[in-house]
């Protein structure tokens, strides 16, 4: 396939499945409750931090989640006490559980009240053309507070070659213009020209199945020659090919 025919290939699969109707499969639906930016933001950072494996138990569980903070996020976390937090202990996804989860409560309320809030930590440090260095000092300010060595895990750094799926997932919908109402675009001091494909199993299988991407492992080095293909296809927008490479791997079984 000519690059020009790969192009236009992708470009429909993206406008295909970056409809509304994305929403209700789709982990997105759990910010998509909320109203308010600090909710928006506060439900996507933890749903976006549970969003591997079954997505009926992911959906599932996000939703217990924003249950247990009220259906309030940003007044929890701003406003909870130790007793409040004693409500979190028997909450488990995975290798999630209510100690990482009552740690990440008190690292958004440090975030939110001493440095103003998720965006101005990505946008201070975001480089021109990627975010992956802002996620790395992202994750060195989430953890400043003590906390507990295992929790760690449970936020990606890409400056230790991983590819920072469920972050990168986040920051599309935080930053990325969407007239399909799928993908928030909050954050005005952010472009979507600097985000990365959340690269997993199944965009990385449809990517190499259309050699867009040559690596094996699904890794940094993986996302990054991805994204220098994605955006030689459209340097404004490359994320919107997310949907296409998702689409085509879970909906099209092309893998």
């Amino acid at each position: 396939m000519k690059k020009s025919e790969l192009k236009s290939f992708l470009d429909f699969k993206a406008e295909q499945y970056n409809t509304p109707e994305f929403i209700a499969t789709d982990p997105v639906q759990i910010p998509h409750q909320f109203s308010k930016q600090e909710d928006i933001e506060i439900a996507g950072f933890l749903t976006a931090t549970i969003a591997w494996g079954n997505r009926k138990s992911i959906l599932n569980n996000a939703n217990r989640l924003m249950d247990l903070l009220e259906r309030s996020p940003h007044d929890f976390v701003i406003n909870h006490s130790e007793d409040d937090l004693k409500k979190m202990a028997n909450f488990v996804h995975r290798t999630f559980n209510g100690l990482d989860l009552e740690y990440f409560i008190k690292a958004l309320q440090n975030i939110y009240l001493r440095h103003s809030g998720i965006e101005k930590i990505f946008s201070k440090y975001a480089e021109t053309d990627n975010l992956q260095p802002a996620i790395h000092h992202f994750k060195k300010i989430f953890f400043e507070l003590p906390h507990l060595s295992r929790t760690e895990k449970h936020v990606s750094d890409p400056l230790k070659n991983s590819a920072a799926k469920r972050i990168n997932m986040y920051l599309r919908w935080m930053v990325r213009k969407d007239n399909c109402g799928v993908d928030f675009g909050l954050w005005d001091t952010l472009k979507p020209s600097q985000l990365s494909c959340p690269l997993d199993v199944h965009s990385g299988n449809v990517a190499r199945k259309l050699n867009l991407l040559k690596r094996k492992q699904n890794d940094a080095k993986a996302l990054q020659e991805l994204d220098t293909v994605l955006r030689t296809l459209d340097p404004n927008d490359p994320v919107k090919y997310d949907f296409a490479l998702f689409g085509l791997g879970v909906f099209e079984k092309l893998n």
